[in-house]
């Protein structure tokens, strides 16, 4: 059996130092590599587990964000079909005064034809004005449920408004007698005008909830900021502080080193005097 090397109090004292200051530079670069000053559970678990926990919270605010994003999209899409019918309906309004004013009857006739077309152009707008799937003012129209938290406790339901032309949207109907009566016109008229009110409250139903939807999607994008920036105060790390930290580490291993080998030498030297 070999014998055991034994060792005085000052080398030991020397190699235990450099083998603390060894230990502490491969912790600095391993802060420096990875850019974190805790890489597990290890070296905080209370940091560490807190920091997963809040991007934990960010990744799932952030799926939501992206839903209100489509759901805004969404939301503008209604909004501009409804300027677009809000026009066509001007034009048709025009038609029926045009209508209204002449007593040619072959010009009434033409003029009832362009009226029942614009009618269909108006269907037509409602029902191609939809986003990834949700059309929020076509004949029979979606709702629109956008959640704001993890748990789906908080949450706008939107609730989609008819502007076709149809008995349950604007309720346009087609020009009765080819506009040969003037009671006829009258109705057309009557009609338009009524549709006209409800497209500016329909326009004024969907901003509102665009503009709380823009609220809560400025308000999650600014959450999902504080989530992420305070993970990263509890386990990022301040690479200039990491840096200076390995030099000063790799002074005190180079002045370990040298240490060790004058004790070593000093006891070479005094063994020698014996021997």
């Amino acid at each position: 059996m070999a014998d055991k090397i034994a060792l005085s109090a000052g080398v030991r004292s020397n190699l235990l130092s450099l083998q603390g200051t060894t230990r502490s530079i491969g912790t600095t670069q391993t802060r420096l590599s990875s850019g974190l000053k805790v890489n597990s559970a290890l070296d905080d678990a209370s940091a560490f587990f807190t920091s997963v926990a809040l991007s934990n919270r960010a990744s799932d605010l952030n799926s939501l964000k992206s839903d209100i994003d489509l759901s805004v999209s969404t939301l503008e899409a209604a909004i501009n079909g409804i300027d677009g019918i809000t026009e066509l309906v001007q034009q048709a309004k025009g038609l029926a005064n045009q209508a209204k004013a002449t007593g040619d009857t072959a010009e009434k006739l033409s003029l009832a034809s362009q009226f029942n077309a614009l009618l269909t152009q108006i269907d037509d707008l409602a029902n191609d004005s939809s986003f990834n799937g949700t059309n929020l003012i076509q004949g029979t129209p979606d709702t629109l449920t956008v959640e704001f938290n993890e748990d789906g406790t908080s949450d706008l339901t939107i609730t989609g408004l008819d502007s076709t032309t149809g008995a349950t949207g604007l309720n346009i109907a087609a020009a009765a007698g080819d506009f040969a009566a003037a009671n006829d016109i009258d109705t057309a008229l009557s009609q338009i005008n009524a549709a006209l009110t409800e497209l500016r409250t329909n326009a004024a139903t969907l901003g509102s909830n665009s503009s709380v939807l823009q609220t809560r999607l400025s308000f999650t994008a600014d959450l999902v900021n504080t989530l992420d920036t305070g993970a990263g105060k509890l386990t990022l790390a301040d690479l200039n502080e990491e840096s200076a930290n390995l030099l000063a580490l790799q002074t005190r291993q180079q002045l370990g080193i040298n240490s060790l080998s004058l004790a070593s030498q000093s006891e070479r030297s005094i063994l020698a005097l014996f021997g």
